[in-house]
């Protein structure tokens, strides 16, 4: 099998810095293009926008194959381990690094806490699939940060950002969100794609077959996750306009924390996931599971919460800007480790 990443997603970097780009240009040079797409907006909710974000959920949502759960049920002990790393140890680790690196500006901080409790359900497959890793484990573990995500994000959220946060000191910062709010959020970005998907594979393996849903339904809507979170930060960049041009430090604020979470999330649950037994595909499905996150959520979650020209908002952009270079860097990592402690 040709392990390559396809054209479109090898070069997702790129093409994320010319969406902003193109959004930074239409924004400042076209000002009243930003005002009449705010003008479509209900709420904190922009209507573009959460079109264009369910729209990126969705295709993610349609590949998980929920039959194949009981291969995690299989391996109770890999199961609570990744439980233990990606929902404890990470918007921990996450939390420390935002108040380590940002504490004088709590906007950011808080848009990094919201990545970190946000667990990737996407690109995973991905990495995990160009690493060899274990897929029908990858698709377990996927299915169940989906559910939990559905069922406890916006506990969790709140439990970080109004309990956590001022319990270590943080000041200055303004949040005034109930946990009915974030869960309203959750509800149409995560549980609306959710349900559409699982109608959909209903649907179609009742109707076509399940071969049909592989080889030709899933194959066409795959695309609309990188159009659709392309056209998102078109938008989103496009109602910022001169700010972001005056920002480009802050790119690199938000993107250090980042870099240090995704190196130790994934060295931390290899070697761990390797002392517990684990052999190197199951082994590679648990560590990039651990170290990715879900950027599309917390996008979401912010421009619901927070609202679209929010800093909070900003700071999750920046997360598919650093994480796809840097996922793409400990693929090469893995297959180094496998050599050496894997013989």
């Amino acid at each position: 099998m040709n392990k390559r990443l396809k054209f479109l997603d090898r070069f997702l970097t790129l093409w994320i810095f010319l969406a902003m780009t193109i959004g930074v240009g239409i924004g400042y040079f076209f000002p009243s293009s930003a005002k009449s797409i705010d003008k479509l907006s209900n709420g904190t909710t922009n209507i573009p926008l959460a079109i264009g974000l369910i729209l990126m959920m969705y295709p993610p949502l349609v590949k998980i194959d929920f039959k194949k759960m009981p291969a995690v049920f299989a391996k109770p002990k890999l199961l609570i381990l990744s439980f233990f790393i990606t929902w404890i140890i990470g918007p921990l680790l996450m939390c420390i690094l935002a108040v380590l690196f940002l504490s004088t500006q709590p906007a950011y901080l808080t848009g990094l806490i919201i990545i970190g409790i946000a667990p990737c359900i996407a690109m995973v497959i991905v990495w995990s699939e160009l690493a060899e890793g274990n897929r029908e484990l990858t698709a377990g573990l996927i299915g169940i940060n989906s559910l939990i995500q559905i069922a406890f994000f916006s506990l969790y959220a709140y439990f970080y950002l109004e309990i956590v946060l001022p319990l270590i000191g943080i000041k200055g910062l303004s949040i005034d969100v109930s946990v009915g709010q974030i869960a309203e959020t959750v509800g149409i970005y995560l549980a609306i794609p959710f349900v559409l998907a699982v109608l959909s594979r209903w649907i179609i393996t009742k109707t076509k077959g399940e071969n049909w849903l592989n080889t030709r339904f899933i194959p066409t809507i795959s695309p609309f996750t990188l159009i659709a979170l392309l056209a998102t930060i078109i938008l989103m960049f496009c109602l910022k306009g001169e700010m972001i041009i005056s920002l480009p430090m802050d790119v690199f604020k938000v993107g250090l924390p980042l870099v240090f979470y995704f190196g130790i999330m994934f060295t931390l649950m290899f070697f761990i996931a390797k002392y517990f037994g684990a052999d190197y595909r199951d082994n590679a499905a648990l560590s990039f599971t651990a170290a990715g996150n879900n950027f599309e959520l917390a996008i979401a979650v912010s421009i619901g919460v927070f609202g679209i020209n929010s800093d909070q908002a900003f700071a999750g952009v920046i997360g598919p800007l650093v994480e796809v270079p840097a996922l793409i860097l400990l693929v090469k990592v893995i297959n180094f480790w496998k050599k050496k402690y894997y013989k």
